[in-house]
């Protein structure tokens, strides 16, 4: 791939035309996509798209379709909600990284990972973050609304290592009890109690192995699902270990889950402290642990925010309004008192 520029337009070319329409997408929609969110515009001409725009937003745009065609010439296809990802990442390149220990890119480079069966790239800077820190770091903790991939990225990352041999075996748990609900309230004998609460944990699994596979770890014990009371009086080493919907532990609980960490193993902690299904007045472990192990060498906290949904655009419209609507209570409250 060539191009020429200077400070008002950049032209690309790209070699392989069997990529343009993937690259372009149906009736040009990915580069009307570009112009819509990077305030440029771009004229195709078969294999060749010129961009006119400032000098910032132009670059941006080529860094854009660059990320996007090398990842066509790597086999893997690209939606509209790749190109929305790469644009963000685009927009957000100068603190793509905002890790200590990290190094900053100065072009778009996307954090991925892969498994046999699916590669899952970073759709978004704090993806990117995660990403790499789960790569880097013993402990990663993964705070933020639902829609932001803080689980499926976590199960992708914890499946990988089980493929490549880095780990023996994958723990994945939640707590068993949320929104008021009791096991022994639920119908049927103890797994089929607890799937319900798991299935998250199952469907992404199966979205990273082939499900032969899946089925085998499981009743050979590499790939364990359990509810959080089952961690208690084991030490868990040579393993990647998951805790979702962590805002749901009781303090206790997350000390005890935190502390089964052994020789080998990395943990991986997500939830949203937003959405605590505890009684009233009971602190969430997850909001307790993010607080008092901030400065801990070896743990990196990842927040994410409306601004990171993945899921449809309107998901992160409402957990916005929500988030709105939740401080403007609080302050209220403030006042009032």
């Amino acid at each position: 791939m060539t191009y020429a520029s200077d400070l008002t337009h950049l032209v690309l070319v790209f070699e392989d035309n069997r990529l343009i329409g993937p690259l372009y997408g149906q009736f040009d929609q990915h580069l009307a996509l570009i112009e819509q969110k990077l305030g440029v515009d771009a004229t195709a001409r078969g294999n060749q798209v010129t961009i006119r725009g400032s000098h910032e937003a132009a670059s941006r745009a080529r860094d854009v379709l660059e990320a996007l065609y090398g990842r066509l010439q790597a086999g893997q296809n690209i939606t509209s909600a790749d190109v929305d990802g790469a644009i963000r990442m685009a927009l957000a390149v100068g603190d793509q990284l905002p890790l200590p220990a990290i190094e900053a890119s100065s072009r778009l480079q996307l954090a991925a990972i892969s498994t046999r069966r699916k590669t899952v790239i970073a759709r978004n800077p704090a993806q990117d973050a995660y990403i790499r820190a789960m790569d880097r770091s013993t402990l990663v903790f993964g705070l933020g609304p639902a829609g932001t991939g803080k689980t499926y990225l976590a199960v992708a990352h914890a499946a990988a290592l089980l493929e490549r041999g880095e780990v023996a075996r994958l723990v994945l748990s939640r707590p068993a009890v949320e929104a008021g609900e009791r096991l022994g309230f639920l119908p049927g004998d103890m797994r089929e109690k607890i799937d319900p609460y798991l299935r998250p944990l199952y469907d992404a699994l199966y979205d990273m192995m082939p499900p032969e596979r899946v089925e085998r770890a499981l009743a050979s014990g590499a790939i364990e699902i359990a509810p959080l009371a089952f961690m208690r009086g084991r030490t868990l080493a040579n393993a990647a270990v998951i805790l979702d919907e962590a805002q749901n532990t009781t303090s206790m609980q997350m000390k005890m889950f935190l502390t089964r960490l052994g020789d080998g193993s990395k943990m991986i902690v997500t939830g949203d402290p937003s959405q605590i299904d505890l009684p009233a007045g009971q602190v969430s472990g997850l909001v307790e642990a993010s607080r008092i192990l901030t400065d801990t060498p070896g743990v990196v906290q990842v927040r994410f925010t409306h601004e990171d949904v993945v899921r449809h655009e309107l998901v992160a419209r409402i957990v916005k309004a929500y988030d709105d609507d939740s401080r403007e209570r609080l302050a209220a409250r403030k006042d009032k008192a």
